[in-house]
């Protein structure tokens, strides 16, 4: 089935590509057409993209997919749109959507500023993710980290009223700067004191499970908009 929401047209620019394997290429060909929304610069019908009005909750950086599949699977009453620009990722979730029949997760595979700014209306999202995000651990490259005041500031205005943003990391120093760039934005409150318990619809990935036993921590930081 083809999704209207998907039309191949002529790029100005190369996205990173990576090294795909075969099943993911072959779930790229076959999964974009059905499951992906390719990026124009202009504002979307979330409730047309997904043909139903429900619950809509924005990931950014999926990486390869696989908590993003389970998250989908296990909620079936919410649409979420995953944004992710390497195309091993993109491949990798493809692959999995194809194999577990899921049916509200679409993909998009550009920057996710661009997305933000140009293709989502204002006031449209019940919920963005952002999970462990590259850490940028060296203090010369902290300027790369994603969790920065104008980025927030922009996510916080996609928001419905009540509406949540939930970040999470492996990394205390980051998970200090998330906490303290999401309390400096007036527009959003915390749902916590201080750090929030993992929800029950964040999965625990094998790597965070093997950090945990190895005494390594994990923190979530969730606002919801006021």
């Amino acid at each position: 089935m083809e999704n209207p929401a998907y039309q191949r047209h002529i790029k100005s620019f190369v996205l990173r590509q990576g090294h795909l394997t075969a099943a993911q290429q072959r779930a790229m060909d076959e999964g974009m057409p059905r499951w992906g929304i390719e990026y124009r610069a202009e504002p979307m019908d979330l409730a047309t993209a997904f043909g139903r009005q429900a619950p809509k909750i924005l990931e950014i950086g999926f990486g390869m997919g696989t908590a993003t599949a389970e998250i989908a699977r296990t909620c079936p009453d919410n649409d979420y749109l995953g944004v992710e620009v390497h195309s091993p990722g993109v491949g990798n979730l493809l692959k999995l959507v194809a194999e577990q029949d899921i049916t509200n997760l679409r993909i998009i595979r550009h920057d996710a500023v661009e997305v933000i700014d140009h293709m989502l209306p204002d006031g449209s999202l019940d919920g963005i993710h952002i999970f462990f995000p590259d850490p940028w651990p060296k203090k010369r490259h902290h300027k790369r980290r994603l969790i920065q005041a104008p980025l927030i500031a922009k996510l916080a205005k996609k928001l419905k009223t009540g509406g949540y943003l939930h970040c999470a990391t492996d990394w205390e120093e980051y998970a200090q700067q998330m906490l303290e760039v999401l309390s400096s934005n007036e527009e959003l409150a915390n749902s916590a004191d201080g750090f929030a318990p993992r929800p029950a619809y964040r999965p625990l990935t094998k790597f965070e499970a093997r950090g945990i036993k190895l005494g390594h921590g994990v923190w979530d930081v969730i606002f919801t908009r006021r």
